[in-house]
């Protein structure tokens, strides 16, 4: 969430941010990877994954969204529609838990109801179950 978060307030190429990101938060070859991934197809997926964001949160337009929530909705709507090992619950619940952390009072319970909406969506037009 937080390369995503990064990347929203201040676009740049993936590749040269990730790098950079690295270098000052070293973390496992494994983590890297899979955090590279889903900041990668999170961006190349954006348009519809805020498509359904909108869709998905009454009285909201994506771009008035705080950035932790929008970000951290496009990371568990990328993992809802092409994660298919990661439990759509689990995915709901970390990024609920993310929000607990990073966001504001409310932003919890506004990420819980976007993402169960898209995620109900989802098992109807069976995109991902």
């Amino acid at each position: 969430m937080q390369i995503l978060y990064s990347l929203d307030l201040n676009p740049s190429q993936p590749d040269n941010f990730l790098e950079l990101f690295w270098e000052s938060n070293p973390a496992k070859p494994d983590v890297q990877s899979y955090t590279s991934h889903l900041v990668r197809g999170t961006r190349e997926h954006r348009e519809r994954i805020d498509s359904l964001i909108s869709a998905h949160s009454s009285h909201w337009k994506i771009d008035r969204m705080p950035p932790t929530d929008r970000n951290i909705l496009r990371i568990g709507t990328y993992e809802l529609l092409e994660q298919a090992g990661v439990p759509p619950k689990a995915v709901i619940n970390e990024a609920i838990e993310i929000a607990k952390k990073f966001g504001t009072t409310d932003s919890s319970t506004f990420i819980n109801g976007v993402l169960d909406s898209i995620h109900q969506e989802l098992q109807k037009t069976s995109e991902r179950v």
